[in-house]
């Protein structure tokens, strides 16, 4: 039987510093694969590509994938500085609206690090340049040096509001995350809701509300070790299993409309 299928949005690099790619993470292919159980489908992020209506029709969720490049701050009406660091306005531009739509549409979509402050800039939020800078905040930047274990290792408690989304799909109020970004959520947009923080106040888990589709975003990178982790299964597999929901509803009105 053919699975689902979900896009995972790309980021531009160049590669060995001078030929041009769009570039996923295995461990999100991974994952996507392994514990939702859809085929990933690797989206180039650039609408010289790609526009929503295409990837809304031929994909049946999405995943908004961490990256280097954040949200430009235009985006959110202010303007960048150095500590905002790089951009991709290319991905913003497919990103964005991208986000906005499926949560019209009540198509899935699961935003990681970046795409969780896309998920809240698409939704009329705005984000802190660097939550280490701000009092009272722990740096929760990806440890420079070391092995990929040691980058992505468990390191603080996220909160969960007691019986919201994030509550019911670990069956948790609290859960152990790794932590690898440098920015955060400043204000956070009008229906999103900040469902779990970290020990000092930053939004870790958020998702918008009455949208009609799976919708939940994570500031933490639950693609590692995915099969293993006691967090990121339950969340993959939630996704999935709504995914797979929406793909049964659309073919079920394809066949009633034929």
């Amino acid at each position: 039987m053919t699975r689902p299928i979900v896009g995972i949005i790309s980021n531009f690099t160049l590669l060995n510093d001078e030929y041009p790619v769009h570039t996923g993470g295995v461990m999100n292919m991974d994952a996507i694969a392994q514990v939702s159980g859809c085929m990933p489908l690797l989206i180039p992020a650039d609408p010289a590509h790609v526009s929503v209506p295409e990837l809304m029709a031929q994909c049946d969720g999405f995943l908004l994938t961490g990256g280097r490049p954040n949200v430009h701050p235009e985006e959110y009406g202010e303007e960048p500085t150095e500590a905002h660091g790089d951009f991709d306005r290319a991905r913003d531009a497919i990103a964005l609206p991208l986000v906005r739509a499926c949560v019209e549409a009540g198509q899935p979509f699961l935003g990681i690090c970046r795409g969780f402050q896309e998920v809240n800039v698409a939704m009329g939020g705005s984000l802190y340049p660097e939550i280490r800078d701000l009092p009272g905040r722990m740096n929760h930047r990806m440890p420079p040096d070391g092995t990929l274990e040691e980058k992505f290792e468990i390191r603080h408690k996220v909160s969960l509001s007691k019986d919201g989304v994030f509550h019911r799909i670990f069956e948790a109020e609290e859960v152990m995350t790794n932590t690898l970004h440098g920015q955060g959520i400043k204000d956070a947009g009008p229906r999103i809701v900040i469902d779990g923080v970290a020990d000092d106040g930053t939004p870790e888990a958020i998702y918008v509300k009455d949208a009609p589709g799976f919708s939940a975003s994570v500031q933490w990178h639950p693609e590692w070790n995915a099969q293993d982790d006691p967090v990121s299964r339950p969340l993959f597999t939630a996704f999935g299993e709504a995914v797979k929901a929406f793909a049964q509803a659309r073919k079920t009105r394809h066949l009633q409309n034929a």
